[in-house]
């Protein structure tokens, strides 16, 4: 140990090449594909990294953007219905910045269609994106901080460590089975399975009324109902729908925009009736100024799902109040494709007065 620390020079000159050696490493695999496309790669759910490399190294001509209500879509489903092809970069609890710059990304990248689930709670007030500490923008714009960050990441030096050795032929099938279950984010061996559910996944015993109802218990709880409205400021949510929205649309106007409201569960505002009925006049009112901006444009087509009954009256499609079903996702992309609740632009506001009077109406299920 002695002789060690009486070369600091060597020492110091071992670390160098460790680091360079490791960055070299992550540099041929590259396994979030940020230099160029693989096909032996593998997938990582954690998409707000994950989609700066599929950005750049998938082919796509229609981008999809969501929230948690828009993660678990299959981009394979996607392409099926709106026969396009499709890339899902949908970021669980993502803002309207996020989401907003995201997108603009694949824009530049070639995406001429973006179908946006558009959630009210996009739009709550947070860090621009240039601060923001979740989203790396330099990795996105590949600049040099941002390569650097990537090349010399211990993290990612570790995930081209495990896909080298997941190349080697005796080791690729064993290696690939435990992947789930080790500590390594890129286990995903197809695009298509990105954060979707598995396909044998048991959805009666996620998706029930029983726990629709508990959930809407849970959050009407007197020590809890204060959460429905963190972070609504009407004021803050139409500047960032205006910024990051209305902008990002004005600025491509050669893109096309299929932006919809999606079907939460009608307890979603019954709970803000009954325990927050400042949050409920927040989300209409700003409803109502989203559909009287993106309705008139003409690169916009805006669909509202929040009033079909017999989907969102029914609790069985629902995980809680506004999580659905992949059986309503499916339902989703059908009625884009078939455009039967497209907002008509000339009764702008017409989905969300039915929606209102659903909500008055309605009456919750005892037990």
């Amino acid at each position: 140990m002695r002789a060690t620390f009486t070369h600091p020079a060597r020492l110091l000159l071992a670390s160098i090449v460790c680091v360079l050696g490791a960055a070299a490493l992550v540099f041929v695999v590259d396994p979030l594909q940020l230099f160029r496309p693989s096909p032996r790669a593998f997938y990582s759910d954690d998409t707000r990294v994950q989609n700066a490399g599929l950005i750049r190294s998938q082919r796509f001509d229609t981008a999809f953007m969501g929230t948690s209500l828009a993660i678990h879509f299959r981009q394979s489903d996607i392409d099926r219905a709106l026969r396009v092809h499709s890339l899902k970069l949908a970021m669980t609890g993502s803002n309207s910045r996020q989401q907003g710059f995201v997108l603009e990304q694949a824009i530049e990248r070639g995406a001429k269609r973006v179908i946006w689930a558009m959630d009210d709670f996009i739009f709550v007030d947070a860090a621009d994106i240039e601060d923001d500490p979740y989203l790396s923008v330099d990795l996105y714009r590949r600049t040099a901080k941002g390569i650097a960050s990537y090349l010399f990441s211990a993290a990612m030096a570790k995930e081209s460590l495990f896909t080298l050795l997941r190349s080697v032929p005796p080791l690729r099938q064993p290696l690939t089975r435990a992947a789930p279950y080790l500590p390594v984010k890129f286990a995903r061996p197809d695009v298509d399975d990105i954060y979707a559910l598995p396909r044998d996944f048991d959805l009666a015993r996620e998706y029930n009324a029983t726990r629709t109802l508990a959930a809407f218990a849970y959050i009407t709880s007197p020590v809890r109902s204060r959460f429905l409205g963190e972070g609504y400021d009407f004021k803050a949510m139409v500047r960032h729908f205006e910024q990051d929205a209305v902008g990002l649309i004005a600025r491509h106007p050669e893109v096309t925009f299929d932006i919809y409201f999606p079907p939460y569960s009608i307890l979603q505002f019954v709970a803000m009736r009954d325990a927050s009925p400042a949050t409920l006049k927040i989300v209409t009112d700003l409803t109502a100024v989203i559909a009287q901006r993106l309705t008139p444009l003409p690169n916009v087509r805006l669909h509202d799902f929040r009033a079909i009954r017999q989907v969102t009256h029914d609790l069985n499609n629902y995980g809680d109040v506004i999580h659905h079903s992949p059986v309503v996702d499916a339902m989703v992309l059908k009625w884009l494709a078939g455009g039967e609740y497209r907002v008509d632009p000339s009764k702008p506001t017409a989905p969300l007065d039915e929606l209102k009077a659903q909500i008055d109406a309605y009456r919750v299920p005892q037990p």
